[in-house]
């Protein structure tokens, strides 16, 4: 598939660490686009969710399957020649390399929040299985991409959740992964 063709059913990565706004910035932009929208989340194996529960920090091995998973689901998800959105925290370039390895439909939308802000929304959210206590451990293993890293966009989120889909959209649109006739 071409470049450019599989920008007309790219598959958006939003990234970061905990508390960025992953799942609330990636339901609000797929709805927005009506794309599917994934929870990446959800293809944690169980061991990773207990782990994490258990306020254990998960290092490459224990992420190896769930991004395999991932992976899966982006494949499948080319195949049907669809639009989506997939909310992923992708801390390590390795891990964005191997997700946009042979994709070049997928695209990562890097959310950049001030750790002060990341600590506030951390402690007053309900997780299912994310504690708190692990922000220092993602920040840790963070590493936040670079200029020279292909097919991703940064972005300082706005103050509401309308602000940050606005400054995507325009991003989408700067990058032309969207046309500027796409519902919106």
């Amino acid at each position: 598939m071409s470049e450019a063709a599989a920008t007309k059913r790219p598959i958006i990565v939003v990234m970061g660490v905990a508390g960025a706004g992953k799942t609330t910035i990636g339901n609000a932009l797929a709805a927005r686009l009506s794309w599917t929208y994934r929870e990446g989340d959800d293809f944690h194996p169980p061991s990773n969710v207990q782990k994490m529960r258990a306020g254990q920090p998960l290092n490459d091995k224990d992420r190896a399957p769930w991004l395999a998973a991932i992976a899966d689901w982006m494949d499948a998800q080319a195949q049907s020649r669809e639009p989506a959105v997939i909310g992923c925290s992708a801390l390590k370039r390795k891990y964005r390399d191997l997700l946009r390895e042979g994709r070049p439909q997928v695209w990562f939308l890097y959310l950049r929040v001030p750790r002060a802000e990341l600590e506030r929304r951390v402690e007053t959210r309900h997780h299912r299985y994310m504690p708190a206590s692990l922000l220092d451990s993602q920040l840790e293993t963070l590493e936040e991409p670079r200029e020279d890293e292909p097919r991703t966009i940064a972005l300082e989120p706005g103050d509401t959740v309308e602000a940050t889909i606005e400054k995507t959209l325009r991003a989408l649109r700067t990058h032309g992964i969207i046309e500027e006739q796409e519902k919106t």
